[in-house]
């Protein structure tokens, strides 16, 4: 199988780069951590690549909200590019405030075209305090190539920041009609409508990650890159060792759907 090469894109604050590299080198790709400035004064780097990953952190401290520095620069210089990529059948995934910057670029969830901001954004949680906790997320849509529909992940939240909310109703509706939901935090029973902590922000119809309209760009709060080996559990000890960690079937998937 051809390694696809994929990009980690870091910058002052990123944290999760090397593990969320490690996730990806784990399912066969090729990877290369490359800085922001880097890319900004070169875009051409991108060219080639067949997956663009934003991971975790704290992008410039979060300072004017999270992920929203990293966005404005994205946006002034990247977009284009990235909208490249993904017309060649790329892919690209953001996770945490990877997520958050994908959401304040407008790449995500682009119901009025790539760019467009203001449809969606992730806020404060509703317990008011950053939440650290293993959660139980389900796949409801069949739209994005990241994973399977009724595919269910557990892996851990770190975030502050993670409520997703939309400016209207009628986005809702979009994004639901349009299968862009394609998350969804769930109870151990499978509950879709999870109080918390199972629904660990607050987050509007428990929405865990969205896709763009081509399913190509996915966006989610959780960390799948935290849950690659099975004693990553944190009940391994009480319930046996899995064949493998969770989360990395999606990060297989990516690379076997550009291979």
């Amino acid at each position: 199988m051809t390694r696809p090469r994929t990009l980690i894109l870091r910058t002052a604050g990123t944290n999760c780069d090397r593990e969320t590299a490690h996730a990806f080198r784990r399912a066969g790709a090729e990877v290369e951590l490359v800085h922001v400035d880097r890319v900004i004064s070169d875009p051409g780097i991108l060219a080639g690549a067949r997956i663009l990953c934003f991971p975790g952190g704290f992008t410039y401290g979060d300072d004017l909200g999270a992920g929203t520095i990293a966005a404005h620069r994205i946006r002034d210089a990247l977009l284009e590019p990235i909208r490249e990529l993904v017309g060649s059948g790329g892919l690209v995934l953001g996770i945490c405030n990877g997520f958050q910057i994908l959401v304040k670029t407008g790449l995500l969830p682009a119901l009025g075209g790539h760019g467009t901001t203001g449809e969606a954004t992730l806020t404060a949680n509703d317990s008011n305090r950053f939440e650290d906790r293993w959660v139980l997320l389900e796949a409801v849509s069949d739209r994005s190539p990241f994973v399977a529909k009724g595919e269910r992940i557990f892996c851990p939240v770190a975030h502050a920041e993670g409520k997703f909310v939309v400016r209207d109703d009628d986005v809702l509706r979009r994004l639901e009609a349009n299968r862009q939901v394609v998350f969804r935090y769930v109870d151990r029973e499978g509950g879709r409508d999870p109080d918390y902590p199972h629904n660990p922000n607050g987050s509007r119809n428990a929405i865990a990650g969205i896709c763009d309209p081509t399913g190509r760009i996915l966006g989610l709060m959780p960390h799948p890159e935290r849950h690659l080996e099975p004693f990553h559990h944190p009940r391994w000890t009480r319930e046996g060792l899995a064949a493998e960690g969770d989360g990395l079937h999606l990060f297989r998937n990516a690379v076997e759907a550009v291979g």
